[in-house]
């Protein structure tokens, strides 16, 4: 059954007119019409399956039938990581993490970031794109970009890692994820890698240091093999 985001989704309305967008898609698209049904999902564990009263293709109007609430994953894992001077392979680390399950997406301004133009809406687009491709019913948090020493000063994770690549003394990840803790954040750096003060700052308030293989990773593939240490164990 075909899934789509309706961010402002009213459960106690039976009728539902759905936005310009989503009715061409529905109606001229995937050519449904009146008595097929689908689903629609606010991003916040709301799932609602409808039926469509009228297959207008600007304003279908469908009629819920049945909803259901998913509670909120009980642990919270952001990953902060640094943005990268190329767009797309940051565009395929939100989607990735989203398929994963990560709850929250912190976008970095390190000192060696190389690029600080964000596009927020049109990565807002792909985690909801990536949302309702793997079935799911709740939307990452996606932060606008923030500095570094702001995320590290400001992290209250019960568990806080920091991933580099100097050449200290370090722990796998894998083995310091802790399945029981409610939130976890782990700070991933640019192109370069984070600075020695960086480092430093970070190690000063609490973050554990730690690798993610005996291979050096490209940010965006750090991003992923973290996610999916942090959501897996």
């Amino acid at each position: 059954m075909p899934i789509f985001y309706t961010e402002d989704l009213n459960t106690s309305q039976q009728l539902i007119t759905l936005n310009e967008d989503t009715s061409k898609h529905v109606v001229q698209v995937l050519r449904m019409g009146k008595g097929e049904q689908l689903q629609l999902t606010d991003g916040k564990g709301v799932l609602v399956t409808t039926v469509i009263e009228d297959d207008h293709k600007k304003k279908c109007v469908v009629k819920s039938i049945e909803v259901k609430n998913t509670a909120a994953p009980i642990r919270k894992s952001s990953v902060a990581i640094s943005i990268l001077k190329n767009n797309a392979r940051f565009e395929w680390f939100l989607e990735k993490a989203t398929e994963i399950g990560i709850t929250e997406i912190i976008p970095l301004i390190c000192e060696r970031t190389e690029k600080h133009h964000f596009r927020l809406e049109r990565m807002k687009n792909i985690l909801v794109s990536a949302m309702l491709q793997s079935q799911q019913v709740w939307l990452p948090q996606l932060q606008d970009p923030q500095k570094l020493q702001d995320v590290i000063l400001r992290s209250v994770q019960q568990q806080k890692f920091i991933g580099h690549c100097l050449e200290e003394e370090r722990t796998s990840l894998s083995s310091l994820v802790d399945q029981d803790a409610d939130s976890t954040i782990i700070l991933i750096g640019p192109e370069g890698d984070f600075s020695k003060s960086e480092i430093e700052l970070a190690l000063q308030n609490n973050f554990l240091p730690v690798t993610l293989g005996d291979t050096r990773l490209r940010t965006e593939t750090a991003g992923i093999v973290a996610s999916t240490i942090l959501k897996l164990g």
